[in-house]
């Protein structure tokens, strides 16, 4: 039988625990949310720049939202977000709503891309993340913000790759980058380890092997410029999601980084996000304030 965090399931149980859309009642509409919420939310936004390459291949993209003075803006902090959709579906256009309480509060956003399995493997999803965040970094100045203050936020997936992006040795990704480049990173709703994933229905798409698994996991790994952290899941998330964020917490402060770990209560995989943004909402209020926005 394969082996969740908890204990092992049968495969029914093991792709409900790891499979919102199985887990939670009605959730079509509920993932359907994040775009309608973009869609109004790019009809009202300002300043933005849209499919900005940061690399070469075609889903190494970045959309900027920067606030209204942002041509007047320096050093203004800027947050990375990260799209869930297992590394196999949904694009930044569907998440963009995501920056509107960043750039009310002055902040710049960056929504990225990233190429989908089974076109790319997981190994070169994460290389694109880092090579995001380090375009991110080496540009910043060039549109009002602080390379100085990067933050990286991440849902879903995007939980998975924050984590990972956050646990870079960044001077051996390249020599010219400090070890500190990621000021603070926020998991929401990830998966740490993957072995659960490989008995899984997305397996087909991932392709996960041993290998792979030890690479990706990030409760395997160092966390070497120890960030701050807030490590999110929704209170009505499955046991195991719960248990996957209880468990890269503890990890994280293992390593040294300063870390808050919260559940909000009655929220699932897809109403954790698309609930509210506003700024007293929990996980909008430690967006904010681990930029020092809030």
């Amino acid at each position: 039988m394969p082996e969740g965090l908890l204990r092992a399931y049968d495969d029914a149980e093991l792709e409900r625990q790891y499979n919102p859309r199985i887990f939670t009642p009605d959730s079509g509409p509920m993932a359907d949310r994040a775009t309608e919420l973009s869609v109004d939310y790019l009809t009202r936004a300002g300043k933005s720049a849209q499919d900005i390459a940061y690399g070469s291949r075609k889903g190494e993209t970045v959309d900027l939202f920067l606030p209204e003075n942002a041509e007047n803006a320096e050093n203004a902090p800027v947050e990375m977000y990260i799209h869930g959709g297992y590394w196999r579906a949904r694009d930044k256009t569907d998440f963009s709503f995501m920056a509107e309480p960043i750039v009310n509060a002055g902040g710049i956003c960056a929504v990225v891309n990233y190429d989908l399995c089974p076109d790319v493997s997981l190994d070169e999803i994460v290389r694109q993340m880092r090579a995001a965040t380090a375009w991110l970094y080496q540009n910043a100045a060039n549109f009002g913000g602080d390379p100085e203050r990067i933050h990286i936020t991440g849902h879903s997936a995007g939980g998975h790759l924050t984590a990972m992006v956050a646990e870079t040795a960044w001077p051996t990704f390249d020599a010219s980058l400090p070890a500190d480049l990621v000021k603070s990173a926020i998991p929401v709703s990830g998966v740490f380890e993957l072995t659960p994933i490989a008995g899984m229905s997305v397996q087909e798409a991932i392709q996960l092997d041993d290998a792979g698994i030890e690479r990706n996991s990030p409760l395997r790994h160092p966390i070497p410029g120890a960030p701050k952290m807030a490590v999110t899941v929704g209170g009505a998330e499955s046991e195991e999601f719960k248990k996957q964020s209880e468990a890269y917490a503890a990890h994280a402060r293992a390593q040294g980084s300063t870390v808050e770990h919260f559940e909000i209560p009655g929220k699932n995989h897809f109403t954790i996000l698309t609930d509210t943004t506003a700024p007293d909402y929990a996980l909008t209020e430690v967006r904010l304030r681990f930029m020092g926005l809030a």
